[in-house]
């Protein structure tokens, strides 16, 4: 059930009030934008599907019923733009590190570090659709095993076997990857 200020908010908005529309997507659009980034490795991109997700919210706010919360229901929707955008280009080549280093790090240890981030979301890049959106929704956003089952429309046994196989599959790749060099 959705919390009682989304309820007012959502029903305001439907209703066509501006300060409630850009206050729930204030309020969901860091998370939203966050799945699309990693799951797409291109914030250009994770923000058209962030912009795209708000304008389907909206189209269908007025049927939205609060069998979920909001913020579930949004990702889901930003889920499959998401996997829409893959199944469209098949490959992803993440190109960003993170924002910041280290400082405690030396120049070294900073490239060194740098290098196995790529190769982790190069490899996550390179999992199949559903295990990277498991592993993206439980590891790297936080979500609980229970949302991230609810936004992936799947049972939470069938969520734990995806995220199962994604560390399986990521450990086998990293590990091999660090016994070629």
């Amino acid at each position: 059930m959705a919390f009682a200020s989304d309820l007012d908010q959502i029903t305001r908005a439907a209703a066509g009030d501006a300060a409630a529309v850009r206050a729930l997507v204030s309020r969901y659009s860091p998370g939203v934008l966050s799945l699309a980034t990693r799951m797409l490795g291109d914030r250009a991109e994770a923000e058209d599907v962030t912009q795209e997700t708000f304008i389907r919210a909206w189209k269908a706010l007025g049927s939205w019923e609060p069998r979920a919360k909001f913020s579930t229901w949004l990702h889901r929707v930003a889920l499959n733009l998401c996997y829409d955008r893959l199944r469209k280009r098949r490959e992803i080549f993440p190109d960003e590190l993170p924002d910041h280093a280290d400082t405690a790090l030396g120049p070294q240890d900073t490239l060194d570090q740098a290098q196995r981030v790529k190769a982790v979301e190069a490899a996550i890049s390179r999992l199949p659709e559903r295990q990277s959106a498991a592993l993206t929704l439980c590891a790297l956003q936080g979500h609980s095993q229970n949302e991230a089952a609810e936004i992936m429309d799947v049972s939470v046994e069938a969520l734990e076997s995806l995220l199962a196989r994604a560390r399986r599959t990521l450990r086998g790749e990293l590990l091999e990857g660090r016994n070629a060099s």
